[in-house]
């Protein structure tokens, strides 16, 4: 047998992709599977696309590489002028970058440069959430509130400051509102007890991602968060690899909930899966400031890189050309739909949420009481396994900060037509059955005490 000379995470043999076009790829094998989760959240476009490939092969043609500070290049000017253009104008500097990592990298050291060069030196610390992904580099890492991942680096990360976010499915508040207006005083203490002085900005995903199943934040808690940081003088990051460039509806999630950030990172969906590209979008007076003090002191080898650009590019225009984000509605609402009934259908899909074309479900032991299932059983793994012998990639994770709780993502290409939509609850469906009658019944007669 021939062992790869590659090594990721922990897991079972994959299978070898062949090809893939649309929404579905094939396996060496013949399998074919419908693409749920776009990748990694990140094929917005889905596959095989002959527009992108022109574009990029366009580019390639002319110049694939040029390092930033010997030339500039007019794919990088384009596209950052595009990205200023989706913001409205709101964030009008554009920093490239090749990953998400990278991008909430780079608006960590743009925040604490900026106030370096303001003075304020006192500021070296970032508030986040737990849970929380925001990257596996350090720097991102820091922030990131998801143990499995933080554990092995305690002693090498600078920790953010934790705090806990908004939980519309389990808490036990009066009514929504009390609940965020709750988190928000906790928050309050959190920061006050820290020193509101020492914190250069607040970074979260305004729907969350992996780490929490598509967790919504809400606009009355974004807004609370909003004003918190202008009280307090830091800044808000948001970290929009995932949710940016249409995947929740609107260009950026953020424009959902009446506020603007001061910094804003986004990956994935801006090359669409067809070539790594990045960015960190900025307010101008931001990054005058440091400018002015000699210069952001951070870069990457292929930052602003042509053929990247180009490809970002291309994958915005062919958005705007085929009105994408209206078919991310019509689609979404169908998901939305899709989802409910199968959650009435098995009482141990304890939630579904999201928007757009990113949904979370989770998995509970007992609907009642929202106790997940033990974590050494690893739902969320089987659930996975079976879509996938039903021919459906799905996104799995751990809820509860990565040690506890199940659950899944849907968030097919934003291009998935209403017949797609309709074969891809239909395949979750049977995995579903299949995950009932396996998994859930017998575990819950075992509890019972019920022979079966």
């Amino acid at each position: 047998m021939n062992h790869s000379p590659l090594f990721y995470q922990a897991g079972t043999a994959l299978p070898e992709v062949s090809h893939a076009d649309g929404v579905r790829l094939w396996d060496a094998h013949g399998h074919e599977y419908l693409d749920g989760c776009a990748g990694a959240i990140a094929c917005n476009l889905g596959h095989g696309r002959r527009d992108i490939r022109d574009a990029m092969l366009a580019q390639l043609d002319r110049v694939a590489f040029t390092y930033r500070t010997q030339f500039e290049n007019a794919p990088a000017v384009a596209l950052g002028r595009a990205l200023v253009e989706l913001t409205a104008g709101q964030l009008d500097k554009v920093f490239f970058v090749s990953s998400g990592s990278e991008a909430v990298e780079s608006a960590l050291k743009l925040a604490r440069q900026y106030f370096v060069a303001r003075g304020e030196t006192q500021r070296r610390r970032f508030v986040s959430l737990r849970p929380s992904y925001h990257g596996s580099t350090l720097g991102a890492l820091g922030v990131t509130g998801y143990r499995p991942l933080e554990a092995a680096f305690d002693a090498l990360i600078t920790a953010s400051l934790k705090v806990a976010g908004p939980d519309f499915y389990r808490h036990g508040d009066a009514d929504d509102a009390s609940h965020v207006d709750r988190v928000l005083a906790e928050t309050r203490q959190a920061i006050e007890a820290a020193g509101p002085e020492s914190i250069v900005a607040f970074v979260l995903e305004p729907i969350g991602g992996a780490s929490t199943g598509a967790r919504v934040l809400g606009q009355r808690y974004l807004q609370g968060i909003r004003a918190l940081c202008d009280e307090f003088g830091c800044l808000l990051i948001l970290d929009e690899v995932l949710t940016g460039v249409g995947r929740t509806g609107d260009w950026f999630a953020y424009q959902h909930y009446a506020i603007t950030p001061d910094l804003l990172a986004t990956a994935k969906g801006l090359g669409a899966g067809y070539y790594p590209v990045g960015a960190l979008l900025a307010r101008t007076d931001i990054v005058d400031a440091v400018m002015a003090a000699g210069g952001f002191q951070h870069g990457h080898t292929y930052a602003g890189n042509p053929l990247a650009c180009a490809t970002g590019l291309a994958v915005i225009e062919a958005m705007q050309r085929e009105n994408v984000l209206d078919n991310v509605a019509a689609r979404g609402r169908e998901l939305e739909a899709g989802l409910a009934v199968l959650q009435a259908r098995f009482p141990w899909l304890g939630d579904v949420r999201g928007r757009g074309l990113l949904w979370g479900v989770e998995l509970v032991a007992d609907p009642d009481t929202k106790a997940p299932f033990p974590a050494e059983e690893n739902r969320f793994a089987r659930i996975t396994a079976l879509a996938r012998a039903e021919g459906l990639l799905i996104y799995p994770r751990r809820t509860l900060d990565g040690v506890a709780g199940d659950h899944f993502l849907v968030a097919p290409p934003l291009t998935i037509g209403a017949d797609d939509t309709a074969e891809l609850l239909e395949r979750l469906s049977r995995a579903l059955v299949r995950f009932d009658r396996e998994v859930a019944a017998p575990a819950s007669a075992e509890a019972l005490g019920v022979a079966r």
